[in-house]
């Protein structure tokens, strides 16, 4: 058997907001991916989309959320939120990523520069919140752009305290700032910000969010339990949702709850991607952790299962990424486990330079080990 081993609340009134802002209640939603209140001047046509894409925005659910956010535009050409909804799924605050190309593209059809883009907003809450992305995607490094964007949230926030869109999405900014690192002030000041959201609404899928990232380590995970509990319930409509539990599960060493989170993102994920058309995705981010589960519960066989699938997948052109979790997965089914012989089984070399690596170097030292080398 294998030896485990530690590893690294009420709704916010929807009338209030509209006496707050003069705009329009939104109350049709997804269940499945929970439930906010976002008044904005769109038409009655485009008001599901636009929901569904700002809840699928909270979860991470980018690609889905901005085909959302484009229904809402057919729905209602000149809606300048379904334009700022696109807008922001081109950015990825967490994961450093960030199309800024694409998202210009999609303010530009608003208008050829900020002042007109600034003119088509109906209120001055919305034109807030075009502000803040006209400094996101606007001139300097990305550094210097997130940092921009945070104050903007900011500013929004300060003036619309009662908008837990502006509220969480400031938060959110925040987390955004760090270029990758952990600053335990920063994130612990993003948790501040957030709090308040979900006890306002204990259903809003972003603060829930966003309160797990601010307590993604070990020694601050205990406080991220109530929302991972919380999340997994919020929002199964969402798989990165599912996923996002687990952080705060492997944190403590909750590995039944770690491999049941991501037991659920992966069919959540593989749901989704029938409907689209394609393939499981047996070599991405839930099943990589889904193995790395099955092996802290001393589940050798299941570990296997995992392993095996995605080896298969590297027969089939897979993507730089998936050759990078193969890698990964590959690295702890030999050392974990301590079984060195396994490198001939698993003897796929990925054809991306950072996986290649690491897949010899896993090799060198399983020779190593056993005599060979």
């Amino acid at each position: 058997m294998y030896r485990r081993r530690p590893s690294p609340t009420a709704v916010l009134s929807g009338v209030l907001a509209v006496l707050l802002w003069g705009a329009r209640p939104l109350t049709a939603q997804d269940a499945s991916l929970g439930e906010i209140s976002f008044p904005n001047s769109g038409a009655a046509a485009a008001q599901e989309p636009f929901l569904r894409g700002v809840l699928l925005l909270h979860s991470f659910e980018f690609e889905d959320a901005a085909e959302a956010f484009r229904e809402a535009q057919e729905a209602d050409p000149g809606f300048v939120m379904a334009h700022w909804g696109e807008a922001m799924t081109y950015n990825h605050p967490l994961w450093r990523q960030q199309d800024r190309a694409r998202a210009r593209a999609v303010l530009e059809r608003l208008g050829p520069d900020a002042d007109a883009r600034a003119r088509a907003a109906s209120t001055e809450r919305e034109r807030m919140y075009l502000a803040a992305l006209e400094e996101l995607y606007g001139e300097g490094t990305k550094t210097e752009r997130d940092r921009r964007y945070m104050e903007a949230m900011r500013r929004l926030h300060e003036a619309y305290p009662e908008d837990l869109e502006a509220r969480t999405f400031y938060a959110l900014a925040i987390l955004g700032t760090t270029d990758g690192t952990r600053d335990f002030g920063t994130y612990m000041r993003a948790a501040a910000v957030a709090q308040p959201a979900m006890d306002a609404n204990p259903r809003h899928p972003g603060a829930l969010h966003y309160l797990i990232h601010s307590f993604d380590d070990p020694v601050h995970a205990p406080l991220g339990l109530p929302a991972a509990r919380a999340y997994a319930e919020v929002a199964p409509g969402a798989a990165h949702a599912q996923h996002m539990t687990s952080h705060i599960f492997l944190a403590m060493g909750m590995w039944d709850d770690m491999v049941a989170a991501n037991e659920r993102a992966r069919d959540v994920q593989d749901a989704r991607r029938r409907d689209l058309g394609r393939p499981p995705n047996v070599c991405g981010h839930y099943t990589s952790w889904l193995h790395y589960g099955y092996l802290m519960q001393g589940r050798p066989e299941a570990a296997t299962g995992v392993m095996a699938a995605c080896q298969e997948r590297m027969r089939a052109n897979p993507t730089p990424s998936e050759e990078g979790y193969y890698a990964s997965m590959r690295a702890r089914q030999i050392l974990d486990l301590e079984d060195f012989g396994q490198i001939d089984r698993w003897n796929t070399r990925p054809a991306a330079p950072r996986a290649a690596w690491v897949y010899d170097f896993v090799s060198a030292y399983a020779a190593v080990r056993t005599g060979a080398g």
